[in-house]
């Protein structure tokens, strides 16, 4: 009987010779350009932050911030911003397509809107309630700075960018990590668990800069996240799933921190 610990993996035909080449190029420039790249940023800003005098639990990072001190300047900067995690998104849609697959390939279509948001439901809550009991606990032992999900200012539009800001982060992260470079891998021949691995810990490096419970959090969720993918092939709902996990935390922190005990104050 199949399990979750055992993928459902679909026939793709395994590339050879020069077209081989070319996917191990394509994933290492888009790798450089977009979440790689960020994954090494946060590897330097966390051994930054060890080299500091100050325990990490001690020091804070704030992920959506102001970008400009006019308030309509910030509001094009912010706005800017997640249009590039968009356009990340995007263009791994286009490799997906030119690659013989595409959104329906990748479970980015209107089949089961309602069984997919009940997942995605369902996936929010599995990771979310015990990713802040891991954050809490991580930060308790001091492997962890304390994060400020927004300290934006209290401007009329501020909680419709962090509405947008939440949904382009988990755009580009979930067709980039599980959609595209998931299907490339697949492409290469590697097996379904060592795919998986690298996806995870893709996932967990550029999110690095919060600390090592960061880190682990978010490998644990790649790991998760990936294999929900593997089965059902439906990638709605982890999209979903992540945009309500960041919508609580970007809107929940920028309305109720200093209020609520264990969120930080800006």
């Amino acid at each position: 009987m199949n399990s979750w610990l055992s993928p459902a993996r679909p026939e793709v035909e395994v590339v050879t010779g020069r077209e081989r080449r070319l996917v191990v190029t394509e994933i290492l420039v888009v790798a450089t350009v977009t979440l790689g790249l960020s994954g090494l940023r946060s590897l330097i800003s966390l051994l930054d932050s060890l080299a500091a005098p100050a325990p990490l639990a001690q020091r804070k990072v704030t992920i959506d911030q102001p970008l400009a001190t006019d308030a309509w300047v910030d509001l094009a900067a912010q706005l800017a911003s997640s249009l590039q995690l968009v356009a990340w998104g995007g263009l791994g849609l286009y490799l997906l397509v030119r690659a013989g697959s595409g959104p329906r390939g990748v479970g980015l279509d209107g089949r089961r809107p309602w069984r997919d948001l009940r997942a995605a439901c369902g996936l929010a809550a599995l990771i979310g309630i015990p990713g802040l009991g891991f954050y809490l606990l991580t930060r308790a032992i001091g492997i962890n700075l304390t994060v400020v999900p927004s300290v934006l200012d209290d401007h009329w539009w501020r909680v419709p960018v962090l509405l947008v800001s939440a949904f382009a982060n988990s755009w580009a992260e979930e067709v980039l990590v599980v959609g595209w470079l998931l299907s490339a891998l697949r492409r290469l021949g590697l097996t379904e668990n060592r795919s998986l691995l690298v996806a995870a810990v893709l996932r967990g490096s550029y999110h690095l800069y919060q600390g090592f419970g960061g880190g682990i959090g978010n490998l644990v969720m790649g790991l998760v996240f990936g294999r929900y993918w593997q089965r059902t092939g439906r990638l709605w709902p982890l999209v979903v799933a992540h945009t309500l996990i960041d919508v609580v935390a970007f809107v929940g922190s920028a309305l109720l921190a200093g209020k609520v005990s264990f969120l930080p104050g800006n």
